[in-house]
């Protein structure tokens, strides 16, 4: 089987300390999903973080980063092996999960129910077989992709920051254009989250810190400030970068991958002056 996700970049010999990840933005809707969904594939773009990948390689330079094809409605990177929603899927067992989060709860788990304004997506419900092989082919190999290319960077700089990228509906007037999420403080260290604030307030953008997304599995499971291995995750209003129906690339594709190479130099720079004192001993 092809792999679930490109790699872009050399994760054995990486170029930075910064790491991408774009785990929302998959269109490689696979040919079976269609006789188990109500509706035309095309139906799930809702549930994309629409062509955010583009900004993201146009921003990325010579960093690793790391994109899904598959797409979120077929597993939900940013979600944990065990928010596995009873509804919709056969395996799960409320005994060993922990709380039901509100986006669990909502039917946004593991393998989304829902998609949110327009109702339940799948036909029958999934069998722990099928869990299983999107777990197997999907979800496991980029998140064990990801932990390489951070270990390798951190082995390289002695520090790792990884920018997990997403996007988001517009939030209405006078709503954040910007989001960036670090769990509260507990996913990455406060310098490193004031270095990309301060590039989209230069920008005149409009910024929220950990509302209404302050991250989600993959800033929980690959954050480990106190071990130097930073993440970050950066929202960004779809408005931006598509065109007027949110739909298709816009004219501000170019200043927002602009935008977002600004960030990721700023986090390299702050993550390279932090290391250079240990380099020196």
């Amino acid at each position: 089987m092809d792999r679930s996700f490109d790699l872009h970049g050399d994760p054995e010999r990486p170029a930075s300390p910064v790491v991408l990840s774009v785990p929302h933005a998959g269109r490689a809707y696979p040919p079976e999903i269609v006789p188990l969904i109500r509706w035309n594939p095309s139906s799930l773009r809702a549930l994309e973080d629409r062509y955010v990948d583009l900004v993201a390689l146009g921003a990325r330079g010579p960093r690793v980063a790391l994109v899904q094809k598959v797409p979120r409605a077929w597993i939900d990177l940013n979600r944990g092996e065990d928010e596995r929603d009873p509804l919709v899927d056969e395996g799960a067992d409320p005994r060993r999960q922990p709380a039901r989060s509100a986006k669990l709860r909502s039917g946004l788990g593991l393998v989304p129910r829902r998609v949110p304004g327009a109702g339940e997506i799948w036909r029958r419900k999934l069998t722990p077989a099928d869990m299983a092989r999107r777990i197997e082919r999907a979800h496991r190999p980029y998140h064990q992709a990801l932990a390489h290319a951070l270990a390798a960077a951190h082995a390289r700089f002695g520090v790792a920051v990884l920018l997990d990228l997403h996007s988001m509906p517009p939030l209405g007037a006078g709503g954040a254009q910007v989001v960036l999420g670090d769990r509260f403080g507990r996913a990455a260290a406060a310098r490193f989250v004031g270095r990309a604030e301060g590039v989209a307030l230069a920008a005149r953008l409009r910024v929220a810190l950990n509302s209404p997304y302050a991250g989600g599995h993959v800033l929980d499971r690959h954050g480990r400030p106190e071990r130097d291995v930073h993440a970050i995750q950066l929202e960004l209003d779809r408005s931006l970068y598509l065109d007027g129906k949110l739909d298709a690339p816009g004219d501000g594709l170019a200043a927002t991958a602009a935008l977002v190479g600004s960030v990721i130099a700023a986090l390299e720079d702050e993550a390279l002056s932090a290391a250079l004192p240990l380099a020196a001993e």
